[in-house]
């Protein structure tokens, strides 16, 4: 029996994507890790520092009051926008000519630039001028976003609510496409219940996209910066500022890159963390 030898030839169609991703991720990473055991002074002056900065980003109170509100705010989003997008996919049409109808309208907040969405809301909010900021003052709410934290928590969650969970509507109702047809026609042979087919037919087989849509949503919402910095600027006082915010409060604001440049790297391991927990959770049963 012949061995056939592998051809090696496509590994030079990779090679000019993995030279891209070096010069635009491992190069700064590289040029971060550097900053972050120096201080910076005029004419271009470094000085070692080791591991100084890390240490004091890790005992900050100020580091910890913002991993708290991110850690909240990704919660909540992640808590609200799973299940909303698999109900709101569970109720669109499977055929007919509103399926491409649904699809489109679905997908419409997802096209909008990120710093528009923020603008959108932070007009629509106003409390004087804004239609929903005026409606609601005039329903009798105290709203206010721009000096309330609870109204500005709220206008934030809800802004990235209406952009965001299309994405997982979209994931969630390309897993229930995916289904056939004979599933569903064993099910009503069995007589089973509406909640009995989600259970165990519809839900075990969306599990992967729910796992991409946690995954996207989860790094998505946990990197958030242009949005709520639009909307709130991290206002009123430092009710939203978030971990993106105030990193760059830290680095462009007071310009002290050791610091700045240790809390990114810090930043950075939070996120690769929590997003292998959620993966290892959500895969386990697929290990064994």
């Amino acid at each position: 029996m012949s061995m056939r030898t592998p051809n090696q030839k496509a590994w030079w169609l990779v090679l000019p994507v993995v030279l891209l991703v070096a010069f635009n991720a491992v190069i700064p990473l590289m040029t971060v890790v550097n900053y972050s055991v120096q201080e910076t002074f005029g004419d271009n002056q470094f000085f070692f520092e080791g591991v100084k900065w890390f240490q004091e980003t890790i005992e900050s109170e100020r580091f910890h009051d913002a991993l708290k509100r991110q850690l909240l705010f990704t919660g909540t989003i992640l808590a609200i926008e799973i299940p909303l997008g698999v109900a709101i996919a569970l109720a669109m049409p499977r055929r007919g000519p509103w399926v491409s109808v649904c699809l489109v309208l679905m997908a419409m907040p997802l096209l909008i630039p990120w710093n528009v969405v923020g603008a959108m809301w932070n007009i629509l909010a106003l409390p004087d001028i804004g239609l929903l900021g005026r409606s609601l003052n005039a329903m009798g709410f105290d709203y206010n976003f721009t000096r309330q934290p609870v109204s500005a928590w709220a206008t934030l969650i809800a802004m990235d609510v209406w952009h965001w969970t299309s994405l997982v509507v979209l994931l969630a109702y390309a897993g229930l496409s995916a289904i056939p047809d004979a599933y569903y026609q064993a099910a009503k042979i069995d007589g089973a219940s509406p909640w009995a087919v989600f259970r165990h037919i519809q839900l075990p087989k969306m599990k992967r996209v729910l796992t991409i849509a946690v995954l996207l949503r989860f790094m998505d919402s946990f990197m958030i910066y242009t949005e709520p910095f639009v909307l709130t600027g991290g206002g009123p006082g430092n009710a939203t500022t978030l971990l993106s915010i105030d990193l760059v409060k830290i680095a462009l604001g007071r310009f002290d890159l050791g610091p700045a440049a240790a809390m990114s790297l810090i930043y950075f391991l939070i996120v690769l963390l929590l997003s292998w927990i959620f993966y290892t959770v959500m895969t386990k049963d697929e290990a064994n």
